[in-house]
């Protein structure tokens, strides 16, 4: 199972383009131990030549300009044949709206999410006739080409956009889900938001060859450090890296092949490559994913950087 991080970070991106906290300020003046990164969203190849998006970033378009697999091959052929959403958050389903030229796909999201969609007119521009709206119930599998995929609910709460004075976050009803994707034996976790690990969840992930989780924050108190935001991890729907309940040893013996840390704010110091923090997730057994990053479920000797200057998969 082909897997490539077309995103890495968080909403908004590395460098977030009006942040000088201190990570970023590293990034605009060009420090070598921090690169840039889109925001989040993954590749999976779930049939010979044909990929699933899991989450449509805003910067979708230049992560395919980036990324040989998922171009077009010819007239109007693109080996992108769907989208499975994890939640409805604006960094990932903006990306949608930028698939809109009348290639066939299918759009795959709980009943939450797709009513989401479904209430704003903009995406309206996935022409019904050629883009399908696929409600998929929790814990029932699905099959995309060769992978049989399942969401299951995971705690979170809905999108920003639609807080209310009764939100409630650790909700696990479906308004943020994680995916268990099974292809050719292998198995592939994928948490990119999750605000608390609990017996549920380690339960899910147990077995699976590739975790790929939430690694938004690194402390719950961050962005209020950083002097750039008032809310915790927590507050946002992300469990915190470090600290009690963190994510960084929440997993301990659970029966798991690599974990790898996605959807990364831009204050967070495991950015920044010899930091104490990226050492830290290092010695716990886990990888900060970058953009490009390609990885083989199952093979623990399949994982490097594509060749971004090529122009074949």
């Amino acid at each position: 199972m082909r897997v490539i991080v077309l995103g890495s970070a968080a909403g908004g991106g590395f460098p977030q383009w009006n942040c000088r906290c201190p990570v970023c300020a590293l990034a605009w003046d060009g420090d070598p131990r921090v690169k840039a990164r889109t925001q989040s969203s993954i590749a999976v190849e779930t049939g010979a030549g044909r990929w699933t998006l899991f989450n449509a970033s805003p910067d979708l378009r230049a992560q395919i300009l980036a990324t040989p697999a998922v171009q077009p091959r010819g007239l109007r052929d693109t080996p992108i044949s769907s989208v499975v959403l994890t939640n409805g958050d604006v960094d990932h389903v903006d990306g949608l709206i930028t698939l809109r030229e009348r290639s066939p796909l299918t759009v795959y999201a709980t009943s939450q999410i797709t009513a989401v969609l479904d209430a704003n007119p903009i995406f309206g521009v996935l022409a019904k006739d050629v883009v399908t709206r696929t409600v998929v119930e929790l814990g029932r599998p699905f099959s995309i080409d060769d992978a049989t995929i399942e969401f299951f609910a995971v705690p979170g709460k809905v999108p920003l956009y639609l807080e209310t004075e009764d939100l409630k976050i650790g909700d696990s009803s479906g308004d943020t889900v994680g995916v268990d994707v099974r292809k050719d034996g292998r198995r592939l976790v994928y948490i990119p938001g999750c605000a608390v690990v609990n017996a549920d969840v380690r339960a899910r992930v147990d077995g699976a060859d590739l975790l790929l989780f939430d690694g938004t924050v690194f402390e719950d108190d961050e962005m209020r450090r950083a002097g750039v935001g008032a809310k915790t991890g927590r507050r946002m729907g992300h469990v915190p890296i470090a600290g009690e309940g963190g994510s960084l040893h929440a997993f301990d013996g659970v029966k798991l092949g690599r974990k790898l840390y996605i959807h990364v704010n831009n204050t967070n110091p495991i950015l920044v490559d010899g930091s104490p923090e990226r050492r830290a997730v290092e010695a716990g057994g886990w990888r900060v994913t970058e953009d490009g990053l390609e990885i083989v479920a199952g093979d623990p000797a399949a994982a490097s950087l594509m060749d971004r200057g090529s122009t074949a998969a």
